[in-house]
């Protein structure tokens, strides 16, 4: 009689993740595409198939495959909070990101306050309190620099808070980087690029930052004033030529007036690199532009 084979041990289950979605849709907003690919990677990621979502949410199929998508019409709060709850995601940075996707979206403020309505109120906004620390020390340095590219002080405060919730989401992340301050700079600069004007060859244009200067609003003389406008708005082109890095640094220090000291913090570079990338920033600006000086 022939022994019985030995056990064989028990194989690892095959993967359960389900295909990723279909891409997201053109013309999906900029704000609703934020929350879209936070929304997409934490399904991916869990493991869940969009069938199990079903299960979860109490939504069809397509209904969720639209979500996921962007496709059609923006989706309602509850919809999209039945996904936030099956993924255990914090809801108070998503329903902010949704409600400011919505505003992006054309919706009015009426449609916006009865879709969250549709659902029951949240609890307590909770938020980590290493991330709360985290952003009231950048909030000003950061709007101030986003309102330089965005020329509106309404719209740098939306996408700072929108980095902010986005951080939130992904906090965890953040503090695992090896430098949780460039982390949340790179993030900010993402959002601050994806809606600051663009020249043709893809650089941001500050040429209207020109205006906003107070060399120029002294200037008593129209055609005199007019005259430094344009000289000064050939000068903040050339800013937009330089680098990345530079770029930031020269923004920071000499557009938005912070403490050179504070800029190594906010940007996440040691003060030895910072202090290298402004001494090469002026020297390729005064190559430019030889009469100009920065502290205008």
């Amino acid at each position: 009689m022939t022994s019985p084979e030995p056990e064989q041990p028990d194989e690892e289950p095959p993967s359960r993740r389900g295909r990723p979605p279909e891409s997201i849709e053109e013309e999906v907003g900029a704000t609703h595409r934020a929350w879209l690919e936070f929304l997409r990677n934490r399904l991916f990621t869990s493991g869940l198939t969009l069938d199990e979502l079903v299960s979860r949410s109490g939504y069809s199929k397509s209904r969720l495959s639209e979500l996921l998508r962007g496709k059609g019409y923006y989706p309602g709060w509850e919809i999209t909070y039945s996904v936030v709850r099956a993924l255990d995601l914090p809801a108070w940075p998503l329903r902010r990101l949704w409600t400011a996707a919505a505003r992006e979206a054309n919706k009015n403020l009426t449609w916006i306050e009865s879709r969250i309505h549709d659902v029951q109120p949240l609890g307590p906004e909770e938020r980590p309190v290493a991330h709360h620390g985290f952003t009231e020390a950048m909030e000003k340095p950061y709007t101030a620099y986003a309102r330089v590219f965005l020329q509106s002080d309404q719209r740098a405060q939306w996408v700072v808070a929108e980095t902010f919730d986005i951080l939130w989401l992904t906090w965890e992340e953040a503090v695992a980087s090896p430098n949780t301050p460039r982390h949340a700079w790179l993030l900010l600069r993402s959002r601050v690029m994806c809606r600051a004007h663009q020249r043709h060859d893809g650089r941001p244009d500050l040429r209207t930052a020109a205006l906003s200067t107070a060399t120029q609003a002294q200037i008593p003389d129209l055609g005199a004033r007019l005259a430094q406008i344009e000289k000064l708005a050939r000068f903040f082109d050339a800013i937009a030529q330089l680098p990345r890095d530079q770029l930031d640094v020269t923004v920071l220090r000499y557009l938005c007036g912070l403490d050179p000291d504070a800029i190594p913090g906010i940007v996440g570079l040691s003060p030895a690199f910072t202090h290298t990338l402004d001494h090469h920033a002026r020297g390729a600006l005064n190559g430019i532009h030889p009469h100009t000086d920065t502290r205008e």
